[in-house]
């Protein structure tokens, strides 16, 4: 089985899919760290050196790879459900958890998280509300398309487990 863990920067994916990975004895996999580790190069300053279209399809490439792996949680960039048909690629390999934040818990969570998103990073402190209202609102349609949503600021592993575990009995 293949679980991927979506949703918006900062929503907490990696530490879910860790917890779920853990608890499921499951590899996880981080999409952005693989790109890094692989590359050599960070998703920030490779949106720098080249740009954002080129980074999608890398990404999009590994994304494909974990079609082959088996008993693993992937915890997907918060952009990656958002291009190609990737979304859809998510779906029909495996199930997928959208971790749902209202924006103000975003914007905080963003204010304090140390790792710097390429999409974010010149947004004055001020606007970073206005701005992860606009994009969490583009991003929305693809988010909302995955097999389980859960509201991240309250998440109940067990209960999100039987989830899963439902929807494979009837896939």
């Amino acid at each position: 089985m293949r679980i991927y863990i979506i949703g918006y920067m900062a929503s907490g994916k990696s530490n879910i899919g860790r917890l779920i990975a853990k608890k499921l004895g499951y590899r996880f996999l981080d999409l952005d760290y693989l790109f890094e580790e692989r590359y050599k190069i960070s998703v920030l300053d490779f949106f720098e050196k080249y740009n954002e279209g080129a980074f999608r399809k890398i990404e999009q490439s590994i994304l494909h790879e974990t079609l082959e792996m088996e008993d693993v949680v992937i915890s997907t960039g918060g952009g990656t459900p958002c291009f190609f048909d990737n979304m859809q690629v998510i779906n029909q390999a495996g199930i997928s958890i959208y971790l749902r934040w209202e924006v103000s818990s975003l914007v905080q969570r963003l204010k304090t998280v140390k790792r710097k998103r390429p999409l974010l990073k010149d947004i004055p402190p001020d606007d970073l509300e206005k701005k992860v209202t606009v994009h969490l609102g583009q991003r929305q349609h693809y988010y909302q398309q995955a097999n389980l949503i859960v509201k991240g600021e309250s998440i109940d592993l067990e209960y999100l487990l039987q989830q899963v575990f439902s929807i494979k009995k009837t896939s």
